[in-house]
C-alpha cells in the first residue's frame, strides 16, 4: 500500500529523480562486501545518497553500498517474492503501514534488540514506530515521516482580523466562519478526505477498526468515531469541497491558488504547487498544525513515511542492519530532514528543521500522529475504501448510524479477507 500522504511531500521536495533500476555513485571502491539496499523512488535526493555513501563506506572500508530504486507501481509482489528468497536485497524501504502484510509472510529480521539497544525505540514517533511493531516484535526501523497540516492565506486572515493561527478546535471553527465569507471560502475540504477524517475521529478517541483478539472489526459506527465524522463536517461547511470527492478531484492546490481559499488541509510541499499555478501568492502562505480540543496539544494526524526491514534471507543481512543504525541515527536523520523537509523518526531531533516554517508545524502535528489499523488486511481496505462513500452520505444528509454501520460492516468484511 502506497503512503499517500507522502507522494505530494516527496515529490516536491526531491531535487533530482532517482529513476532507472539502480543508483551508481562514483565515490568508493568495490569492498569486500556488497550490501544491497532497495529504496523507493524519489524518496530521498540524489545528493543525499552521495553524501551517505560516501561517508559510510570511508568509515566502512569493506563495505560498498548498492542502492537501486524502486518504483511504487507493483511493489508489493516484488518485496513479497525477495522475501521468499527470489533476489533478496539486505535491507528494503517500505511504507509504514506496508509492515504487517509483509510480517505475516514470516520472512523479516527481528530487530527489537537493536531497536531497543542502539537506536533509542523508546523516543521514536508513535505514528512510524507503532507499525513496524507487531505483537511486540519490532521488525520495521522508523527512517522518515510526514503528516499533514494547515495551509493557510496570510492576507484572507488579516483582512479577516485573525492574528495569530488558532490553537483549539473552538478557535479554529470561529476563525473559519470569520473567513466565509465577503466571496471568499474558509476551509476548502473535499467530502472525501479520509485521512482527515481519521485524525478527527482518533481526537474523539475512535478508531477506523478494532483489533478484537485478532479478528479485526471496523468501528466508524461507535459513539467516537461518530463525534470525528460530525467534526468533520462542521469544518467542511466553511467551504465549497465537493462532497462526493476527494482532494485530487479537484486538485486542491489549483483551487487554493484561485486565491479567494483561506485554508486547506495538506503536506506543507503543496506550498509549491500553489505558488506555481499562482505565483502572486508565493510568500503569502503560512503553515499551523492542524488544531487539537485543547491548546496543550495540537490534533491527531494520520503519519505517513516509511520503514526499513531486513530479510530474513538477505545474504548480508548484519551489514544490512549497521547501515540502518547510521541513516536512522540522529547524524542523518538531521541530514535528511533538512535536505527533504520532512520529520525526523524522533521528536528530539525536530531542532534539524528549524527556521523551515512548513515542516516545523508538521514536526509539531507528529507529535499526535497516528497509523492506519496495523492489520495485513488493511490495504485490501483501502482498495475499496467504504469509508469515502460513507462520508459523502452523511454530508449530504444520511444518517450517520445507519451510513457508519454499513461502512463498518464493508470494514470488517474486507478485514476477514472476504
Amino acid at each position: 500500500m502506497k503512503n499517500r500522504v507522502l507522494i505530494g511531500a516527496v515529490t516536491l521536495v526531491s531535487t533530482v529523480a532517482l529513476g532507472g533500476c539502480g543508483y551508481l555513485s562514483g565515490s568508493g571502491g568495490p569492498g569486500d562486501r556488497t550490501v544491497t539496499i532497495w529504496l523507493m523512488k524519489d524518496s530521498v535526493s540524489a545528493d543525499f545518497l552521495d553524501r551517505f555513501k560516501k561517508s559510510y563506506e570511508e568509515e566502512h572500508p569493506s563495505i560498498h553500498l548498492e542502492f537501486k530504486i524502486q518504483g511504487w507501481s507493483g511493489i508489493g509482489p516484488k518485496v513479497s517474492a525477495a522475501l521468499k528468497g527470489d533476489d533478496t536485497p539486505d535491507v528494503i524501504e517500505v511504507g509504514n503501514t506496508q509492515v504487517a502484510q509483509y510480517a505475516e509472510s514470516g520472512g523479516l529480521r527481528n530487530l527489537t534488540l537493536e531497536s531497543m539497544r542502539d537506536l533509542g525505540s523508546e523516543e521514536w514517533l508513535p505514528g512510524l514506530a507503532d507499525p513496524g511493531s507487531i505483537d511486540g516484535v519490532q521488525f520495521g526501523i522508523p527512517w522518515y515521516a510526514a503528516n499533514r497540516v494547515v495551509i493557510y492565506n496570510k492576507d484572507l486572515f488579516e483582512q479577516a482580523g485573525i492574528k495569530s493561527p488558532p490553537k483549539t478546535r473552538n478557535e479554529w471553527i470561529e476563525d473559519s466562519r470569520l473567513l466565509n465569507r465577503n466571496g471568499n471560502q474558509g476551509m476548502y475540504l473535499a467530502g472525501q478526505n479520509w485521512y482527515v477524517l481519521a485524525g478527527f475521529i482518533w481526537d474523539e478517541g475512535g478508531e477506523l477498526a478494532d483489533d478484537k483478539g485478532g479478528d479485526w472489526e471496523g468501528a466508524l459506527d461507535t459513539p467516537a468515531a461518530i463525534r470525528g465524522m460530525d467534526f468533520y463536517k462542521e469544518i467542511q461547511s466553511f467551504g465549497d469541497g465537493p462532497k462526493n470527492a476527494d482532494e485530487e478531484h479537484p486538485p486542491q492546490t489549483d483551487v487554493f491558488a484561485n486565491g479567494d481559499v483561506a485554508q486547506i488541509i495538506s503536506v506543507p510541499g503543496s506550498a509549491k504547487l500553489i505558488e506555481q499555478k499562482n505565483p502572486e501568492l508565493k510568500g503569502k502562505l503560512g503553515y499551523f498544525p492542524i488544531p487539537g480540543k485543547t491548546a496543550k496539544n495540537p490534533g491527531s494526524v494520520f503519519i505517513g513515511g516509511s520503514d526499513l526491514i531486513v530479510p530474513e534471507k538477505a545474504d548480508n543481512g548484519g551489514a544490512g542492519l549497521e547501515v540502518i543504525k547510521a541513516l536512522a541515527g540522529a547524524t542523518w536523520q538531521a541530514d535528511l530532514a533538512r535536505t527533504m523537509s520532512y520529520v525526523p523518526n524522533k521528536a528530539s531531533l525536530a531542532h534539524a528543521i528549524e527556521g523551515q516554517e512548513g515542516t516545523a508545524a508538521m514536526a509539531e502535528g507528529a507529535r499526535r500522529g497516528r497509523a492506519t489499523p496495523n492489520s495485513p488486511q488493511w490495504a485490501a481496505v483501502e482498495a475499496e475504501n467504504p469509508i469515502k462513500p460513507y462520508m459523502s452520505a452523511v454530508l449530504r444528509g444520511g444518517d450517520p448510524l445507519a451510513e457508519a454501520k454499513s461502512a463498518s460492516e464493508r470494514i470488517t468484511a474486507r478485514l476477514a479477507g472476504s
